[in-house]
């Protein structure tokens, strides 16, 4: 009886049809989708991640090539080799059988790295990730998994065991190496504001990059922009899916308040940054001001939006701003309202966010960064008096003097 292929989650899935050749099945569908890999980019998070370890989860939101990235690596480290396997646990065979019993078929038959896409759709998938690493100490699993996730707070089994990495959107240097093909590296945040001026100049001997970073700005952070649909559509589909299937599935939050998150991620998308009123909000939506707060939390976890506190606070405090998590969420939800400022600070907080704090900035500055850095973001015609204590990132600057710095420089941190 000949293979039939199933259309999950925009790949085709080979489907077992019967006992015994279930591994044969999963193989072919590896072996097809490597084969029809070919990433656009090389993340730079492949050489952050320290291989040798022997369990290793993934995280990040919809639509930032979680799954491209787990086939790049099967691709560029093993080939179509069959001691490395790529499983999605959307697939309907998980819904009979145990990925612990399956694990075991495919150590006994060489296997050696499983790749094991939406870890969370499978219900006992933290208990047996634990069984496997404790029963086959040969067999290294990589996982994917939502931002949502809690894994060690909330997986208490992974606890010591999982080494956890964050997958995040393009950066503008790796949007702008896409779109140029060149192959800019990034810089520390030292660097650039220690040597702004030679990395500048370096860099603009083969591109102008401000003639890129609108487009960024727009639809650059998410690499599906590379597909032939409706950007804007496409990235509303996936923040539903975000609330409808990431939030409410592993929030466990009953349907019927669908509703109410999805209201107040738009409200807060109109009113734009600033420090949330959550007793209106709390009216606006129907429920009461702790249930907003924790809506909030959701939101932020899920990489929708941003909460910005002085230093030395934190949730479940409010905020002192709320910010859209990047701004292609601003142009998608509402186009219509799009102010610079906010666009610029946005994409400010969101560049830092890697491997920097971002706090409420003293009075004159826009953020406070780790240590008590301050920056003010500026548009083009922003007039201020020079204060050598701030740094000023400015807008469609192409190169800086001093403490004064091109914003599109700050896309270069990763």
């Amino acid at each position: 009886m000949p293979t039939r292929v199933c259309n999950l989650a925009n790949y085709y899935y080979l489907c077992p049809n019967k006992e015994g050749n279930d591994m044969e099945a999963f193989y072919r569908t590896h072996r097809y989708l490597v084969e029809h890999t070919d990433a656009p980019i090389r993340r730079g998070l492949m050489d952050e991640i320290d291989w040798q370890d022997r369990l290793i989860g993934i995280k990040g939101t919809r639509g930032v090539g979680k799954t491209t990235f787990l086939l790049q690596y099967a691709k560029e480290k093993f080939g179509t080799d069959r001691s490395c396997l790529y499983l999605n646990m959307n697939n309907l065979y998980f819904a009979k059988h145990r990925l612990v019993d399956f694990a075991e078929e495919f150590v006994k038959d060489g296997g050696r790295v499983l790749l094991i896409d939406q870890v969370f759709k499978y219900p006992e998938w933290s208990h047996e990730l634990r069984e496997c690493y404790e029963n086959f100490p040969e067999l290294k699993i990589v996982f994917t998994g939502s931002s949502v996730m809690r894994l060690k707070e909330e997986n208490p089994e992974l606890s010591g065991i999982a080494k956890v990495y964050y997958l995040r959107g393009l950066s503008f240097r790796e949007f702008l190496n896409l779109r140029s093909g060149n192959n800019f590296p990034a810089y520390t945040l030292h660097e650039i504001l220690k040597d702004h001026q030679k990395i500048a100049a370096t860099i603009l001997k083969k591109i102008n990059p401000t003639d890129f970073f609108q487009e960024y700005l727009h639809h650059g952070f998410y690499p599906f922009f590379l597909e032939k649909r409706n950007f804007s559509e496409n990235l509303l589909k996936t923040m539903n899916m975000m609330i409808e299937v990431d939030i409410l599935l592993i929030k466990q939050i009953e349907q019927k308040y669908l509703s109410k998150i999805k209201k107040l991620l738009y409200l807060l998308a109109v009113d734009g940054p600033g420090a949330p009123n959550v007793s209106q909000l709390a009216t606006e939506i129907q429920t009461s001001r702790a249930t907003v707060m924790n809506y909030i939390k959701y939101l932020t976890d899920a990489r929708l939006i941003n909460m910005v506190y002085p230093k030395g606070e934190e949730f479940p405090k409010k905020p002192t701003k709320l910010m859209m998590h990047n701004s292609n969420l601003m142009y998608a939800v509402y186009p219509m309202k799009i102010n610079e400022q906010d666009v610029l600070d946005t994409f400010f907080m969101n560049t830092m966010y890697k491997n920097h704090k971002l706090y409420k900035g003293d009075k004159g500055t826009s953020f406070s960064v780790d240590n008590g850095i301050q920056f003010r973001i500026c548009t083009e015609k922003c007039k201020f008096k020079n204060n050598p204590e701030v740094y000023y990132a400015m807008h469609r600057l192409k190169e800086g003097e001093g403490n004064v710095i091109p914003l599109w420089l700050f896309g270069f941190l990763y």
